[in-house]
């Protein structure tokens, strides 16, 4: 079966007022099946967001992909004209910002915003699409429905703003959704409720979901599959019980000692011993032959400062790049 979305060797860069040029992203590779909820791991800086924007062709001026295929059901984003786009971002593909008071139209109604959602990319007009609204907040909101409607965005709290968001993406019924650190303005107990609108939503539409955070108990129970990335780069993926209760690269090891233990139901011990990771994390990616997180990693060997470590297999689903588990590590 064809892989609803396939990201292929995937290279984004961006270019300095001097000319100077910015790896963000290098040799991407990622994989989303139809209905399935994919985690995207890291720390800030680490280039989530600029994939984010990269899957629906959205980087700003400055950034531009150098290399790769983003494909949506065999077909490539990036060979897609102006008005295919505007049809493949909302109806296809949707993106929820990371913070709903830049994202929202201040002076517009929520239900206004969401009518235009509709308008672009369905034949609805008048009352159908007016009833087409209030379904679709009634799907992420249970009460209040006609008040959130004929609200401003500041009128709103920051998570009845994110569930606005979400009515938004998911209005016009694409596939797949990608939300950009969607709970990172969020108190913990409303970041359990969003959490939990993710999964009703996604058995209920049948939706797939990217979901791009830089705390890992946000994603136990909830994900399928994780993808860690530092640097730019990936460094670990698979499923998701396996990348965060027996995670085998340093870096993902390093990352989940930095949030308190939790567990599958996404709980989490306020008596847990918190670490850092020494060190700073690299403004950009490289495209040198060399391990990224070397310099700040405890495991790390001679062979880690000469090259970059290939990607070893622990199991068909299940893969790491690094030189402890790679072949060529002597």
């Amino acid at each position: 079966m064809t892989a609803l979305l396939q990201v292929q060797d995937l290279d984004v860069a961006y270019v300095s007022r001097a000319g100077a040029t910015a790896w963000a992203l290098v040799d991407i590779n990622i994989e989303v099946r139809s209905g399935e909820t994919l985690g995207i791991l890291g720390e800030s800086g680490s280039g989530k967001s600029t994939l984010a924007a990269a899957l629906l062709n959205l980087l700003p001026a400055k950034g531009s992909i150098r290399r790769g295929e983003i494909l949506v059901e065999g077909e490539d984003v990036l060979r897609l004209g102006p008005v295919q786009l505007q049809k493949l971002r909302g109806g296809r593909i949707s993106l929820i910002f990371q913070e709903p008071s830049a994202a929202l139209h201040p002076t517009m109604r929520i239900g206004d915003q969401i009518g235009e959602v509709l308008r672009a990319h369905e034949s609805l007009h008048g009352s159908a699409r007016r009833a087409r609204v209030w379904e679709v907040l009634a799907e992420v909101f249970s009460s209040d429905i006609e008040r959130i409607a004929r609200s401003y965005p500041h009128e709103l709290s920051g998570g009845q703003r994110q569930r606005a968001l979400i009515a938004q993406a998911i209005a016009s019924r694409p596939k797949l959704v990608v939300a950009d650190e969607p709970t990172a303005s969020l108190d913990p107990t409303t970041q359990r409720e969003i959490l939990a609108l993710f999964k009703t939503l996604r058995e209920k539409l049948g939706i797939a979901i990217i979901f791009i955070t830089h705390n890992p108990g946000l994603l136990a129970g909830f994900a399928d599959r994780v993808l860690v990335v530092y640097a730019g780069r990936v460094v670990e993926w698979g499923p998701a019980d396996e990348v965060l209760f027996s995670p085998r690269h340093p870096y993902t090891k390093a990352l989940l000692r930095c949030v308190p233990a939790f567990d599958e139901a996404c709980t989490t011990s306020s008596k847990s011993q918190l670490h850092g990771i020494e060190g700073v994390s690299p403004h950009s990616a490289s495209l040198a032959e060399t391990c990224a997180f070397a310099p700040r990693c405890a495991d790390r060997m001679d062979v880690c400062q000469t090259r970059q470590p290939a990607g070893a297999s622990l199991s068909e689903v299940h893969r790491v790049f690094c030189f402890k588990f790679s072949t060529d590590g002597s």
